[in-house]
């Protein structure tokens, strides 16, 4: 083969390899500039409410939302066990935007609402509602 043939193959040979490149890059930047997880919808609330919960509320409630959390054993009574609560959507908002005392109960639930925004309390709910093993 001459010089000037090898030349042109390989000439033909990297423009197909970048085409397939850009094609490939297109594919890439197409599925990845999707948002991972829908701004609306259950799951999308519910990671919202679980990001809430683990910043604000795990440490006297306890990864398991159980009550058995690393600040539990501080208190009397002790923090609920949000998993088997029975209490619905309302109250649980105006708990944790009230505080405790608030609504007859511990004085140590701190009130949340100047913290939080309605959609994080909502959020949060909707959270412990989807974990909440009396309701299953």
């Amino acid at each position: 083969m001459r010089k000037p043939a090898l030349a042109a193959a390989f000439l033909l040979l990297a423009m197909h390899a970048q085409a397939q490149l850009s094609n490939a890059y297109a594919q890439v930047l197409q599925v990845t500039s999707k948002p991972l997880l829908a701004r609306d919808g259950a799951d999308a609330t519910h990671f919202r409410g679980s990001l809430v919960f683990f910043t604000y509320c795990v440490t006297c409630h306890g990864p398991n939302a159980d009550g058995n959390g690393r600040a539990a054993r501080l208190y009397n009574p002790r923090p609920a066990n949000l998993r088997t609560s029975d209490k619905n959507d309302a109250y649980m908002k105006l708990i944790i935007r009230s505080g405790g005392k608030a609504v007859a109960r511990s004085e140590f639930m701190p009130p949340w609402g100047e913290e939080l925004t309605d959609e994080q309390i909502g959020d949060v709910v909707a959270y412990l509602q989807s974990i909440n093993t009396a309701r299953k």
